[in-house]
């Protein structure tokens, strides 16, 4: 009877190292992703747990001098893993999938270029996506004047992923001339960084009707749309291309539900003419170092706008694309003094307001 206890013991004595070893490169085998088969340890609390076995095992292989760290670890088998244990919780969506990763965190954007449309946002976006600590959704979500139904955990999940130190960005240009987007954009966080790209109205109003046009071949002529007839010469303020330039109204919506120093207000026709003293002050009011400035820009004559200098491991330069700088349709000098002439103390309201003079009069 001693020798077979003795025989028992010098087995699993045997044993146990070769269990471990086993036990070992099962794990670094499925954790590399190379057993597609066997069950995977995805979480952080499986992972953990695994390393507590593996502590438990070599406890008893040691024999008692770890007896009490064994006993803690024990214990954290059998505790939830939070915050007071030192270990995260790793977030899961609904599908399992990690929101948060080695590789940054999906977050609302703290920064939003809300409008207007024609005025230049798209420029800036992609001047600002140069600076390292930018990251910015490419296309337009429209998601607080469009798609706001849908939630905000849709919308979080369209941003790109960010490190700590990176602001989140998005442009949707309709929403400075949406009613509902102040108080909806307010509700996730009325805290965020507003950036409005404003431009003399009259040559918005042209540049909008341009890019109508090439879609539209058919479509009425400036005049008649801008104008509810043309022997009274009234302007016809509910037409988009007109509507959409009435700065101070659309700003006396949202100062409802932000203060003005929420906001930044970027003249498009600097934009052109410095891009890199524009981009600063955006750079500033998102508390970000200066980094985009005049060595990344080059005036590109042929579309009559700056364009960005090649990077490094590019073979061009970086231009915005064929729907930008079209050539503006003529129209009379008499149509566009009256639409001056009626912009004019809408202009001078916005320049009260907002705390700067744009020289659109």
């Amino acid at each position: 009877m001693g020798c077979g206890v003795c025989r028992t013991k010098l087995n699993f004595g045997r044993a146990l190292p070769f269990t471990m070893l086993f036990l070992f490169a099962y794990l670094s085998y499925c954790l590399t992703g190379w057993c597609e088969s066997a069950p995977r340890i995805t979480s952080q609390s499986a992972l953990l747990r695994g390393n507590v076995l593996l502590e438990v095992l070599s406890t008893q292989q040691q024999g008692p001098r770890n007896v009490t760290a064994s006993s803690g670890s024990l214990r954290a088998l059998s505790q939830p893993l939070d915050s007071g244990n030192g270990v995260a919780h790793e977030a899961l969506g609904k599908n399992g999938i990690p929101v948060s990763n080695t590789y940054g965190s999906k977050k609302f954007p703290q920064a939003i270029i809300i409008g207007v449309k024609k005025g230049g946002t798209r420029a800036l976006l992609e001047f600002l996506r140069v600076h390292p600590d930018v990251r910015a959704l490419g296309a337009e979500p429209h998601f607080f004047d469009r798609f706001y139904e849908k939630g905000l955990e849709w919308y979080r999940n369209l941003m790109p992923r960010t490190l700590d130190g990176q602001i989140t960005m998005e442009k949707t240009p309709s929403y400075f001339v949406t009613k509902e987007t102040p108080s909806r954009l307010c509700t996730m966080n009325c805290s965020t960084k507003l950036i409005v790209v404003v431009r003399d109205p009259v040559t918005r109003a042209v540049s909008d009707y341009t890019q109508t046009l090439t879609k539209t071949p058919g479509l009425p002529s400036f005049q008649s749309l801008a104008f509810k007839n043309s022997s009274s010469g009234a302007v016809d303020a509910s037409w988009s291309a007109v509507r959409i330039g009435l700065y101070a109204q659309h700003l006396e919506n949202w100062l409802r539900h932000f203060p003005l120093s929420s906001f930044l207000f970027v003249s498009g026709e600097r934009l052109v003419s410095d891009p890199a003293g524009e981009v600063g002050r955006v750079q500033d009011f998102l508390g970000l170092k200066r980094i985009v400035g005049d060595k990344h820009f080059y005036f590109n004559r042929t579309k009559g706008f700056p364009c960005l200098k090649k990077p490094e491991g590019s073979s061009r330069p970086r231009c915005l694309g064929k729907s930008k700088g079209r050539t503006h349709p003529p129209i009379s000098s008499e149509v566009l003094h009256k639409l001056r002439d009626f912009y004019r103390p809408f202009n001078l309201r916005f320049y009260q307001m907002s705390g700067q003079d744009f020289g659109w009069d």
